[in-house]
C-alpha cells in the first residue's frame, strides 16, 4: 500500500485558546510551540493577529522561535486583518496566512446577510489579494460541515484559482457524523476540477463527540491536513484532540500517516493543561491519567501477564509514565499479590487467602485501597 504523509496543523495557540478560561500567556505560547516543533508538527497556528496588541506580538514571537513548521496567522476576510496578520509573521522562515469567511446557508443568512454570490466574490478578492502579500494561503469555508455540497465545492474552486495553496473545510459546529463528513470530503475532492493545485484540509469540532473521528474520515476521504489542538481544547465541547489524531494515524494501518515524534506527547499534554489551568479528564483517551490505568480484577490479570492484552498504546511510546495497578474492589489476587511484592511485604503463601479476603473487606468501604493502606493492614493482619 502506497501510504500518504499527513500534514499535521496544530491550533492550541489560536483555536485552543478560545476555550473559557484558557488564556495564555506569551511564555506559555512559546514553551508549548517550542515543544510542539519538538514533537515535529508540520504547522503551528500561532494567534489571530488583529484580535490584540497581545496576540500579535505572541504571533511575531513565536515567528521568531520557530524554524522548522510552519507558522500560521488567522484572518478575516479583510484587508486590514490580512494586512496584520502578514506583519506579524514577517520573521517566520516558513509563514502561512489562513483566512476565511461563512459558507453555510445559515452563516451567509444569518451572519453576513449576504448571497452566495456575493461570498464568492469577496472569498476570491481577499484570497487574491493575500496571495500578493504572502506565499502560502489557506483558505478556511466557516462552517463547510452544514454547507451545501455544490455550493462548497465552487466555492473551493473559486479560492483555487484565486491562489489558495490550502483550503480548510471545517466541522465548526460539531455538526456532521464521520459517515456525511466523508461523503464532504470526497465529493468536493472529486467535483472540482483544480483540486491538484491545493490540499484539502480538515478541522473538527466535538460538540457531538466525533471530531477525531470525523478527522480520520476525511482523511481517509482524501485530505492532506488534519486540524486539531493538545487535548481537545477549544471553545464549547473543543476540537479534535491532536494526540488522538496522531496516535490512530499510528496504531492503525491507514493509507495515511504522520512523521511525529509521538515520545513529547504527554509532556505537551501537561504543560497545556497546567497553562490553561484546563484539566484533562481522567478517562480521556491517550493522556488522561486513567489511559493506562487498570482496576478490574481480570483486566489486571490479563495485564500482568502481558500489557498487550488490554493496551493497544505502548505507554512509552508517547512519554506516559506508567501508573501503578490500582486496587479497588474489583481488583483479583493477581493484582494483591504483585503490589504486596512490589511493597516486599513477606507473606506465607497457604497464608494468602486471608491476606485478600482481608484486602476485599477493607476495599469495600473505600474507592482505592492505597500503598499505605495495604501495608497497615497487613501490618495488623501480621500482628494479630
Amino acid at each position: 500500500m502506497n501510504k500518504k504523509k499527513i500534514d499535521i496543523f496544530d491550533t492550541t495557540l489560536r483555536d485552543g485558546e478560545q476555550g473559557p478560561g484558557c488564556l495564555l500567556t506569551l511564555q506559555s505560547k512559546l514553551e508549548i510551540a517550542e515543544q510542539l516543533e519538538f514533537l515535529g508538527v508540520d504547522i503551528i497556528e500561532a494567534g489571530f493577529p488583529v484580535s490584540s496588541p497581545a496576540d500579535f506580538k505572541a504571533v511575531q514571537e513565536v515567528s521568531k522561535l520557530i524554524k522548522n513548521a510552519k507558522v500560521c496567522a488567522l484572518a478575516r476576510a479583510r484587508e486590514l486583518d490580512i494586512d496584520i496578520a502578514v506583519d506579524a509573521l514577517k520573521n517566520a522562515v516558513c509563514p502561512r496566512v489562513q483566512l476565511g469567511i461563512g459558507t453555510s446557508d445559515i452563516h451567509i443568512k444569518n451572519k453576513f446577510n449576504s448571497t452566495r454570490d456575493e461570498i464568492l466574490a469577496v472569498a476570491f478578492k481577499m484570497v487574491r489579494y493575500a496571495s500578493k502579500k504572502i506565499e502560502e494561503v489557506q483558505f478556511f469555508a466557516e462552517d463547510a460541515g452544514r454547507a451545501d455540497n455544490l455550493f462548497l465545492a465552487k466555492m473551493v474552486e473559486n479560492v483555487i484559482d484565486a491562489g489558495a495553496k490550502v483550503v480548510n473545510l471545517p466541522d465548526t459546529n460539531g455538526f456532521c457524523t464521520p459517515f456525511e463528513y466523508y461523503e464532504k470530503i470526497k465529493f468536493v475532492i472529486d467535483t472540482v476540477p483544480n483540486i491538484h493545485k491545493a490540499k484539502i484540509s480538515v478541522h473538527c469540532h466535538n460538540d457531538l463527540g466525533m471530531a477525531t473521528a470525523n478527522t480520520i474520515a476525511g482523511l481517509l476521504a482524501g485530505a492532506s491536513q488534519a486540524e486539531g489542538t493538545v487535548n481537545g481544547v477549544g471553545e464549547r465541547a473543543g476540537n479534535a484532540a491532536l494526540e488522538e489524531i496522531i496516535m490512530t494515524l499510528m496504531i492503525k494501518d491507514l493509507p495515511v500517516y504522520t512523521t511525529v515524534n509521538p515520545i513529547y506527547i504527554s509532556k505537551l499534554s501537561k504543560m497545556v493543561e497546567r497553562a490553561m489551568s484546563n484539566a484533562v479528564q481522567a478517562n480521556k483517551a491517550i493522556v488522561g491519567r486513567n489511559a493506562f490505568a487498570h482496576s478490574s480484577g481480570i483486566h489486571q490479570d490479563g495485564v500482568l501477564k502481558d500489557r498487550s492484552n488490554y493496551e493497544i498504546i505502548d505507554p512509552a511510546m508517547i512519554g506516559f509514565e506508567l501508573p501503578d495497578l490500582i486496587l479497588t474492589a474489583r481488583s483479583g489476587r493477581a493484582a494483591l499479590k504483585n503490589r504486596m511484592q512490589t511493597l516486599d511485604i513477606q507473606f506465607v503463601e497457604k497464608e494468602f487467602e486471608l491476606y485478600y479476603d482481608c484486602f476485599l473487606r477493607l476495599a469495600d468501604t473505600k474507592s482505592i485501597v492505597t500503598d499505605i493502606d495495604l501495608v497497615d493492614l497487613c501490618y495488623d493482619i501480621n500482628k494479630g
